[in-house]
């Protein structure tokens, strides 16, 4: 069982009455309820939280894009990616993902990407989300009826950037360039693993199943609401005569720990409610744009994920009883996460331990008491299974790491296998 520290990165001080006075959270969040001086301590807090994840021993970090909302301030999560990839060491950089249908040219991405792997020895996975209808039709100016269409030449490009070996030309519906020639190329070989990370759709569970990616199910609704997206998955699975591999299935669970479960609902309440009547506080029309989803995802019943009525009538009982959210002392969160992952047959646990309002020092117990107390009983939940979904990282012997830095501030330079040289030197 593999466990990633995901992040969505809230405005976690919207007004009180953000729900009775504005519109949503996304789209047309008025830029008057944003403070950037509170916005650089946020992120500096949050890059704290996930710095500290890898020190307990999270398998992944998670990051993901999205544009004009206060639900998640990572407009470029390779950005992130860029500032963990220097001051971690053991988990991986799970980017879920760049929206590649929003790239012109998509190269873009298959250069960044590159750089993240490079960087970081390897230790990127490569999402490729086709992006919600708030960021890709109404931030971005997508056509929704030609989005899925350019998704998929920006894959071929992008996969075909990574694996070359020689220059090439790109002669797409799209995208036209004469020389694509990547400079750096991914570490990892043939490229980074790659996941897509999904809200529910007939043509993701395919491509994935076609081109043997993980999905990722990034579901705020909690385990018993998803499952029905699970059961999807492997029904295609199935059908196409893939392996039912739980590593090939990726999983987003709100999740709390505190010491009993008496303590849980105290703490962490007021921060759910936080989450879901602001941060979640989304105008249905933005959700689904005419043409965003297929016909056969409509035939089949998926509805979008975002958009559906709030739950602000739940009590924190009723939350947790409709699987949520998961939360309570580490014995009560062992045992309902490992029912929730047996039933969904998850191999790919993503943990959204921090939520709406909640601040570090709370999100910091959370994190330490689920790393200490749950996961170690969760790892062989999967044995009988091979994770082909995970990055191959250089050994540590052989990767670089952050000069230290001498008493007047001068940083030293280092090649691996040799010794630490002045940058004066250097020259």
């Amino acid at each position: 069982m593999k466990f990633t520290w995901f992040h969505l990165m809230p405005y976690r001080f919207l007004p009180d009455d953000f729900k009775q006075k504005y519109h949503s959270v996304w789209v047309d969040i008025p830029r008057t309820l944003y403070d950037p001086k509170i916005g650089h301590q946020l992120y500096n807090e949050y890059l704290d939280s996930l710095e500290f994840a890898d020190q307990v021993g999270f398998d992944g970090l998670g990051c993901n894009e999205h544009h004009q909302n206060g639900y998640g301030m990572m407009p470029s999560p390779n950005i992130m990616a860029a500032a963990l990839a220097r001051r971690t060491s053991r988990a991986n950089l799970v980017v879920l993902g760049n929206s590649i249908a929003l790239y012109n040219p998509p190269i873009r991405v298959a250069e960044e990407f590159a750089m993240l792997d490079v960087l970081s020895g390897g230790r990127l996975v490569a999402g490729f989300p086709v992006g919600t209808s708030m960021d890709t039709n109404f931030c971005y100016g997508q056509t929704p009826a030609l989005l899925r269409e350019k998704y998929y030449e920006a894959h071929d490009l992008i996969l075909k950037a990574w694996t070359a070996e020689d220059i090439f030309s790109f002669n797409g519906k799209f995208t036209q360039l004469r020389y694509v020639n990547l400079w750096p190329r991914p570490l990892q070989k043939p490229h980074p693993p790659i996941w897509i990370p999904g809200g529910g759709s007939i043509e993701t569970w395919e491509f994935c199943a076609r081109h043997d990616y993980q999905y990722s199910f990034l579901s705020f609704i909690g385990h018993m609401h998803g499952k029905r997206i699970t059961d999807g998955y492997w029904e295609t699975m199935n059908r196409l005569n893939k392996e039912a591999n739980p590593y090939s299935l990726g999983f987003v669970q709100t999740m709390a720990v505190a010491p009993t479960d008496e303590e849980a609902e105290r703490i962490f309440a007021p921060h759910m409610d936080y989450f879901y009547n602001r941060c979640l506080h989304i105008y249905s029309g933005f959700a689904d744009a005419p043409g965003y989803r297929t016909l056969d995802t409509i035939k089949y019943g998926l509805l979008a994920q975002y958009g559906r009525p709030n739950m602000s009538g739940l009590s924190w009982k009723e939350f947790l009883d409709g699987g949520y959210i998961i939360a309570g002392s580490p014995k009560t969160v062992r045992e309902r996460l490992t029912e929730a992952l047996k039933t969904l047959r998850c191999g790919h646990l993503m943990a959204l331990l921090q939520f709406g309002s909640m601040p570090s020092e709370v999100t910091r117990m959370s994190t330490e008491l689920f790393a200490r107390e749950v996961m170690p009983h969760l790892r062989g939940l999967w044995s009988d299974y091979q994770d082909r979904w995970s990055p191959h990282p250089l050994p540590q012997a052989d990767r670089a790491r952050p000069a230290p830095v001498d008493g007047a501030g001068a940083s030293a330079s280092r090649v691996p296998g040799e010794s630490y040289v002045s940058s004066e030197v250097a020259k």
